[in-house]
């Protein structure tokens, strides 16, 4: 496979921002063995961009001979209070983590787990940590602490203000050339880009994917709208039943003849199609035109932009190729694994 191939696929949907290209490029040119990374707070159940999407991504980039790591950040999720800050709890969220992303086509061979427990058993670590902050000014860390799902004025105790600095030492203690992870994260990326020349590490690329879009959409009142686990009725979770998922998606935000800020077409996009051709059947009633196959995204947004397509066809034909799609997930994760969540 030649560069640009690869290339493609690395940025391939759902990416949404690569810094930059041409650095991607000469890494890929240059070094034989590219290493990436995301890591993950474990701290609730796996919705469709922490379970499926981040299963697709993973299979794209080790598609493009791409070694790829996954962080446990239990110790990430311990500083933020997850799980009520308890780490054995924390510890089984991350095994039902694994086990998500293996059901829905992750080998287990093919990438490197580390815990963050691992990582901070070394004294060179701690040592990175504190380099970062000294590079960085404290209003520089306040303005990082969104990566934790917080605002600047939502901190709730000192430890919290090591996370921006830890994350950024985690990148170079695993050692990675590409930060893999959501846009929410791209400030502790783009400080791990500014600080790691400084003390005797890298520049690192940084390939950040967009945040799908919860169920409800938009309102007056939450202008956030990624899917979010601590908003269940936003969020289709990987081992929701078949039921669960029709019944979620006949209720989510789905304007007429709108694309922009609509839920339904944005998997679609970023989760069916991801830049590909490939048949999709939407099932019409017959006094409408019957069922139609689309080919491409673009086919399908044209189609619905003009009316051709009613929203709540669009919902139930999304609904069952959702359900085929995640149908490993619900035989793999059973009631026992999600008793961790039900007693946090």
């Amino acid at each position: 496979m030649d560069v640009e191939e690869r290339l493609k696929l690395i940025s391939k949907l759902p990416v949404e921002e690569v810094i930059t290209v041409s650095e991607l490029r000469e890494l890929l040119e240059r070094k034989d063995k590219v290493i990436a990374y995301d890591g993950f707070e474990p701290s609730g159940m796996a919705h469709l961009a922490a379970g499926l999407m981040r299963a697709q991504k993973i299979m794209d980039l080790q598609q493009a001979g791409i070694k790829f790591k996954i962080l446990i950040a239990d110790w990430h999720a311990w500083i933020n209070n997850k799980m009520g800050g308890d780490l054995e709890k924390i510890r089984k969220a991350g095994e039902y983590l694994i086990k998500v992303w293996e059901s829905l086509g992750v080998d287990r061979k093919k990438v490197e787990l580390v815990w963050a427990s691992q990582l901070v058993d070394d004294s060179d670590y701690w040592k990175t940590v504190i380099e970062v902050g000294k590079h960085s000014t404290l209003k520089r860390m306040m303005r990082a602490i969104t990566i934790m799902g917080r605002k600047e004025g939502e901190l709730s105790d000192a430890a919290q203000l090591f996370y921006p600095a830890m994350q950024v030492a985690d990148i170079f203690h695993l050692n990675v050339d590409i930060c893999q992870l959501g846009m929410d994260q791209r400030k502790a990326n783009m400080l791990a880009r500014e600080v790691g020349p400084k003390i005797g590490f890298w520049k690192p690329v940084v390939v950040s994917h967009h945040l799908i879009m919860g169920l409800q959409g938009p309102s007056r009142m939450d202008m956030d709208l990624k899917m979010s686990k601590s908003k269940p009725d936003s969020a289709i979770f990987v081992h929701d039943s078949p039921d669960e998922i029709r019944a979620k998606l006949r209720k989510a935000h789905c304007p007429e003849k709108e694309v922009k800020n609509n839920p339904i077409m944005e998997y679609f996009k970023y989760i069916i199609f991801r830049g590909d051709e490939k048949e999709i059947k939407i099932e019409r009633p017959d006094k409408f035109g019957g069922e139609i196959t689309v080919s491409s995204y673009e086919e399908l947004e044209g189609l619905y932009k003009q009316g051709k397509i009613h929203p709540l066809d669009l919902k139930n034909s999304l609904a069952e190729i959702l359900i085929k799609m995640l149908e490993p997930c619900r035989k793999r994760i059973k009631e026992s694994d999600l008793a961790v969540f039900k007693s946090a």
